[in-house]
């Protein structure tokens, strides 16, 4: 079998829609070899560049291709790296702000960019990695909303909200978060955690 045989078959194997980069194929064949083959299939229409060294086998629909999600195209971009929703965009999900983002900005430990999606600006913005914990879960959500509402905002109803849009399992998830949360937020669940027993 040729590279290029081997790179389309694990490409078969890839989930269709989900974004991928070269780095990928990198076990196969070396980057220029990979990137030819990526840059005949995209020609053939076998696969989609949704940005520049992103790729993806489109999802079709019966209106036609699917274009991927912001947030997986940053995943993709991100090289590894952890990324999460912005903490507005996060808190407008939990119901806790109004305030629609003008374009799609997600966190991550890596470098901050911006990159196009179709002739769309999407921001990868660098933060500390203590403050992306669990990232890409609905609990990672939830803290990245709390750090963006700050301790001023943070009250009892807050904390209401975010709790009736986890399951059980997610707000315990949450709760057992707290070592990794700053001193604020951490004494801020403890004494909703503490008021809602005693209600």
């Amino acid at each position: 079998m040729s590279n290029a045989e081997l790179i389309r078959e694990k490409i078969e194997q890839l989930p269709a829609g989900q974004p991928f980069t070269p780095a990928v194929f990198l076990s196969i064949a070396e980057r220029s070899s990979v990137d030819k083959t990526l840059a005949r299939l995209v020609r053939a229409g076998v696969l989609s560049r949704p940005t520049r060294g992103v790729f993806v086998r489109p999802q079709e629909s019966k209106f036609g291709a699917i274009s991927p999600e912001p947030m997986q195209v940053a995943i993709a971009k991100a090289n590894g790296m952890p990324v999460e929703i912005h903490g507005a965009e996060a808190a407008r999900r939990f119901g806790l702000s109004t305030q629609v983002p003008v374009r799609p900005v997600f966190y991550t430990t890596g470098r901050s960019r911006t990159f196009w999606l179709g002739k769309m600006p999407v921001r990868l913005q660098h933060i500390s990695p203590r403050k992306l914990v669990y990232p890409g879960t609905k609990v990672g959500m939830a803290i990245s909303a709390l750090w963006y509402l700050g301790k001023e905002q943070v009250s009892h109803k807050v904390f209401e909200a975010v709790r009736s849009r986890l399951s059980p399992e997610e707000y315990e998830a949450l709760k057992a978060a707290a070592p990794k949360m700053p001193c604020w937020m951490a004494d801020a669940l403890h004494k909703y955690e503490k008021s809602s027993h005693n209600g």
